[in-house]
């Protein structure tokens, strides 16, 4: 693949970390509430968050955490997952979360195009996306993380 020379802020790849989901069922307000409070309440945090609801008004969220934590995090859930009568908590598989960031994304169409397609191109299978004005992130298998990193260092440009 060869460098195409697209300048961005910056590529961050963090390790070692669980992605979490709740499939909570319909949806209504407070849900991703109880979620996250949930977890502040027992000392944990969420690197990276996202949240849908689906055609059949179903949410699902899923965030990453540190993979040291993934036991207290499903322990914190248990109970909030009961009480929201989900349908399913996901246990946590090992992921990396690599992110792209820049100030002027929102006037610079087809990076995440470009970041995607790039994973795409070399078998890498992105598990999960969140995007700002300004970062475009997405969550791989931890195995596939530093060949993820590599390849958008072939097509990114950073300071």
């Amino acid at each position: 693949m060869e460098r195409k020379g697209i300048r961005v802020g910056g590529i961050i790849h963090a390790r070692g970390l669980a992605l979490i989901g709740i499939v909570a069922g319909p949806d209504r307000p407070g849900i991703i509430a109880a979620v996250f409070r949930a977890l502040g309440e027992a000392g944990l945090n969420a690197q990276f968050i996202v949240q849908s609801v689906d055609l059949n008004n179903d949410t699902h969220v899923q965030f990453c955490v540190a993979a040291e934590d993934r036991e207290r995090v499903l322990e914190a859930l248990r109970p909030v997952a009961e009480r929201l009568d989900a349908q399913r908590l996901t246990e946590g598989r090992r992921v990396a979360l690599l992110s792209i960031y820049g100030p002027d994304f929102r006037e610079r169409p087809g990076i995440a195009g470009e970041a995607f397609g790039t994973l795409a191109e070399c078998g890498v299978n992105i598990l999960a996306v969140s995007t700002s004005i300004s970062t475009v992130s997405c969550v791989v298998e931890e195995d596939q993380g530093e060949k993820a990193l590599d390849m958008l260092h072939r097509v990114f440009v950073l300071p």
